[in-house]
């Protein structure tokens, strides 16, 4: 049950006392410092020893009670900058005079790590300074796909990121930034392939690294994040990236970003140089023993592993443990994997061995009838991030030069890990039913993958104390968000996430969540809808389950339930125009058909699409879709109208909506037409975040001043 404290306070200063997070040692993330070119560092004098490293930030996401092992019941942990305030704006967190220099702990020094209390687990572990191997400028971050690259500068190893990150803009787009200190590197370069799927993403950035440090790079401690592709099951993520999906808490908000690199904190001191990659639209939390590291250090891959239910085991990848190797029992093992599955339905989990009996998971279940009593006591173990070595990643870097160009999409879960450990057969590189895109070379390039990495080794670090988050997809993210999930509980999601509006109870649901937006007096917003980066107007009302992104909602309208509604701004002939996006939350925006007389079948708010053109005015024909004439799809379609203001594009978009639902005609003659992927390819982003900024800076003024006003 929640404490007094957990309940949410209001934009103000907070009165309430100092969270549990500094009795048990742990620190605060530094403040990100507002949009902005961030002041040059100060140059040390030359005698003066280095400044003591900025504090870390927070072991933040960890599960299980104090020396909790398999079984224990898990209790909640807060992330210390995710507490109500998130990060301090002038020094200190709300309601403390804390700098942001300062411990949180009074115990803890500025350069070694305050030792948990005797009966805390690692769980509560913060270290009190940046890892070794940070300090020593042997660490470099890495963002694929999208290709963000961070490389850490040893004069500065304080994260403080501008209000809003930059991601890359168009094929060729190469710029460095200076933000306090480090250098980010935006770049896709155009011999990159655009369709060659995260696995391809990573052949590529390992090619970006030899280019740019030669043969240094193997003594790189790496993280690549596949920042996300098209991201067609969460079109608001699209435009910049999943990478940079706005979190519900923080002050200014968290983006993934910022939560990828605290979560991983403590893996560069526990690692040999290798390449850690992850994607960036799950979170992993975990606890651990007091005595338990996760460490990287074996040869060949390393994985995590996290018990799941069976369900979910059928859309990830799915490892087959040696029972030999591991126990089941404890909060962390070292295991060897006999074989690896990818996205297997059950039966086939059953029968290769991976499907194991809760509490003694070392011991897979046997295949036949299952009750429904068994089937609740089962788990599979599913992935989420691996490790490589630099002798793999040479290899794999080599296979890449070798085949020039790859003309398919190589998965980096799918067929790198399905061609390890001492099980691993060819079979899977004939299997194409999770492929989105088939295309005629894969199974030709799996086959020479596999020859590359057959007989690799693939360790897994079973965490039997860990849970496993996604929030790619419009139902997880709503879900997460703003229902009583564990992760809403865990992490202390806010409903209202440094936004500005009055008279709260009547303008937003508890369970509704709004990140950086202003709501204007009047409006409603429903039950488990977010609104993010937008302006809704004082005679707007959202119904339930809405996502909006975004846009600037400023006439009299009633939106409805499980609308998604996206604006972008574009730019054409050198000109910004604006269009806004609008589905169900619902639609399948990565289907397509293959033949025109077929696009009756999709969907468009619960109605064909066939129906919904009629209405609009708009001919069937091939010129109707963006793609080449195999990709017929919402997300082809040209449907929607490009206008000369944000608020106009909404307000287009959503009569288009209203004429669907009632039936009546609304036509869109004399329009521009775009599709979801030719808003993609003309999106201005710099115009975006400028909107973005508006609010951001609106929403300071208008707490400046509430507080002078006091």
């Amino acid at each position: 049950m929640r404490s007094a404290t957990a309940q949410r306070s209001g934009p103000g200063p907070s009165s309430r006392a100092p969270s549990s997070a500094a009795a048990c040692g742990r620190r605060t993330l530094p403040p990100r410092r507002a949009a902005g070119p961030p002041p040059a560092p100060a140059p040390a004098p030359a005698p003066a020893p280095a400044p003591a490293p900025a504090p870390l930030p927070a072991r933040l996401f960890r599960l299980g009670r104090s020396g909790a092992g398999r079984g224990a019941e898990p209790c909640r942990r807060r992330a210390s900058g995710a507490r109500r305030g998130g990060r301090p704006r002038g020094g200190g967190w709300r309601g403390s005079a804390r700098s942001e220099a300062e411990p949180c702990a009074p115990e803890s020094s500025g350069t070694s790590s305050p030792s948990p209390p005797p009966t805390e687990s690692r769980s509560w572990r913060t270290g009190g300074s940046w890892p070794r191997s940070w300090r020593q400028g042997s660490f470099l971050w890495a963002c694929g796909t999208t290709s963000l690259w961070i490389h850490r500068d040893p004069k500065s190893v304080r994260i403080s990121w501008p209000a809003f990150s930059v991601p890359w803009r168009g094929a060729g787009f190469h710029r460095a930034v200076r933000c306090a200190g480090r250098s980010l590197w935006l770049q896709r370069d155009r011999g990159a392939p655009w369709s060659s799927g995260n696995g391809g993403s990573t052949l590529h950035v390992l090619q970006c690294l030899e280019n740019l440090y030669g043969d240094k790079w193997t003594s790189f401690i790496v993280l690549l994040i596949h920042s996300g592709g098209y991201s067609q099951r969460l079109p608001n993520a699209s435009a910049l990236g999943k990478i940079f999906t706005a979190l519900p808490f923080g002050d200014p908000v968290y983006q993934m970003l910022e939560l990828k690199l605290a979560m991983y904190i403590d893996f560069p001191s526990h690692m040999k140089p290798g390449i850690l990659i992850t994607c960036s639209d799950d979170i992993e939390l975990y606890s651990t023993g007091v005595a338990e590291t996760i460490t990287f250090d074996k040869p060949g891959f390393t994985a995590l592993a996290h018990p799941s239910d069976l369900t979910v085991g059928t859309t990830h990848g799915v490892f087959v443990l040696d029972p030999s190797s591991f126990s089941g029992k404890g909060g962390l093992e070292y295991a060897s994997c006999h074989h690896f599955l990818h996205k297997p339905d059950v039966e086939t989990m059953r029968q290769c061995g991976a499907v194991c009996v809760r509490g003694n998971c070392s011991q897979p279940c046997s295949s036949g009838d299952h009750s429904d009593s068994e089937m609740d006591s089962e788990c599979v173990y599913t992935d989420s991030i691996f490790y490589m070595d630099h002798s793999i990643a040479k290899q794999l870097l080599i296979f890449y030069k070798q085949m020039d160009t790859l003309c398919c999409e190589i998965d980096a879960y799918g067929d790198f890990l399905q061609a390890l450990g001492p099980g691993a057969t060819q079979d899977y590189t004939k299997n194409t039913s999770n492929v989105t895109k088939e295309e005629s070379q894969l199974v030709e390039v799996r086959q020479k993958l596999y020859s590359v990495l057959k007989g690799t080794p693939l360790n897994v670090i079973v965490l039997n104390n860990s849970k496993f988050y996604h929030i790619g997809t419009t139902q997880e993210y709503l879900f997460h968000f703003t229902s009583d999930s564990k992760l809403k509980f865990e992490l202390d999601l806010l409903s209202e996430a440094f936004s500005i509006f009055s008279d709260k109870a009547e303008t937003l649901d508890r369970s509704a969540s709004v990140i950086q937006s202003i709501l204007e007096p009047g409006c409603f917003i429903g039950p488990g809808s977010v609104i993010e980066y937008s302006r809704i107007g004082p005679e707007v009302l959202v119904g339930k389950n809405c996502i909006i992104s975004g846009s600037y909602v400023n006439l009299r309208v009633d939106i409805p339930s499980n609308c998604f509604l996206c604006s972008l701004s574009i730019k054409i002939d050198d000109q910004v125009k604006y269009a806004s996006m609008v589905f169900s939350v619902e639609d399948d925006l990565k289907k397509s058909v293959k033949l025109l007389s077929d696009i009756y079948s999709l969907q468009f708010f619960g109605v064909s699409l066939l129906e919904c053109l009629d209405l609009w005015g708009v001919q069937v024909s091939n010129q109707l879709f963006s793609s080449d004439n195999t990709q017929f799809g919402l997300w082809t379609a040209r449907i929607f109208p490009v206008c000369s203001s944000l608020s106009e594009s909404v307000r287009m978009s959503l009569n288009m909506l209203n004429s669907v639902q009632h039936k009546s005609a609304f036509k869109l003659h004399g329009f521009k037409l775009l599709s979801v992927e030719e808003m993609l390819s003309y999106k201005d982003v710099e115009d975006m975040l400028k909107f973005r900024n508006q609010i951001y800076d609106e929403i300071c003024l208008q707490r400046q001043k509430e507080k002078s006003d006091l």
